[in-house]
């Protein structure tokens, strides 16, 4: 429930799918671990995280895209992973900019990072952190209304 996973039909457990909301453009990283949905005209089950990050959590369904990442891995949690609350995934770069400026005065080292797929290029909105202040900083920014995901990479 708290992990970014999903079930689908048919994809291999341990698939890497980024799953865009096509309502509001959001977009995030799911791995396959379930199997499901079972309704007529689903595509997809996201967990509650994967839900509360693509905005789908009020309504419960919405129209999605979905990308299977091919030589997608998860990166290996260490020591030495750099740890990032990402608090959005952009199509359109001044969008993503546009949070940047917003977050910029509160909160410190507020980074537009570039992710490219086969569909396109993403523009993901994160500010680091560190091991202790990743959880109270998720809260802080998911209290001000952000879809949060805490990223070790």
């Amino acid at each position: 429930m708290n992990d970014m996973t999903a079930a689908h039909r048919t994809l291999p457990f341990g698939t890497y799918v980024m799953v865009t909301n096509l309502g509001n453009d959001r977009s995030a990283i799911v791995r396959i671990n379930d199997r499901g949905p079972f309704v007529r005209g689903r595509i997809i089950d996201l967990s509650y995280a994967a839900a509360r990050v693509l905005g789908i959590v009020g309504p419960g369904t919405a129209r999605v895209r979905l990308e299977t990442l091919r030589g997608f891995k998860a990166p290996e949690p260490s020591a030495k992973s750099a740890i990032w609350i990402q608090v959005g995934a952009f199509s359109v770069q001044e969008n993503a900019y546009a949070i940047k400026r917003r977050l910029d005065g509160t909160f410190p080292g507020v980074v537009v990072t570039r992710f490219k797929t086969n569909r396109g290029t993403y523009f993901r909105v994160r500010v680091r952190t560190d091991e202790v202040q990743a959880r109270p900083l998720a809260q802080r920014l998911a209290g001000e209304g952000y879809p949060v995901i805490i990223v070790r990479e």
